[in-house]
């Protein structure tokens, strides 16, 4: 596996698929950064030589934000709602849909597992 901006790539991908696994990197993002250090990009991860690697390294360290520093930047936009106490933040902070989501019959991967309401648990009866 090749290590690029500190993400092990999985060999058998072709390079502009490899790159999406970098958390920062998309389709766009990854086909511009193959644009710009001149690398093919139907070539495959185990194929590239420890050069075109390093020149990859280079590129991403010095141009585009990945990993820590994207959820990092994620991380604080949120913060910074949540501080300042807009809708949003609010939403973020009950863990409910942000976006305008429907919350009376959906949502349950935000809100979670459904609580069952008082007294509606039937009891088991013994015999």
């Amino acid at each position: 596996m090749a290590r690029i901006a500190g993400v092990d790539v999985p060999n058998t991908k072709k390079l502009f698929v490899g790159l999406r696994y970098i958390y920062g990197i998309g389709p766009t993002l990854s086909e511009k950064i193959i644009m710009s250090t001149g690398l093919d990009r139907e070539k495959r991860v185990r194929d590239l030589t420890q050069e075109e690697v390093t020149k990859l390294n280079e590129y991403i360290d010095a141009n585009i934000p990945v990993e820590g520093q994207v959820r990092q930047l994620e991380f604080k936009s949120i913060k910074r709602l949540k501080d300042i106490k807009c809708y949003r933040g609010l939403r973020h902070k009950a863990g409910l849909p942000v976006r305008g989501q429907n919350t009376r019959s959906n949502a349950r991967t935000r809100k979670g597992k459904s609580k069952p309401v008082g007294g509606l648990i039937p009891k088991l009866s013994k015999k």
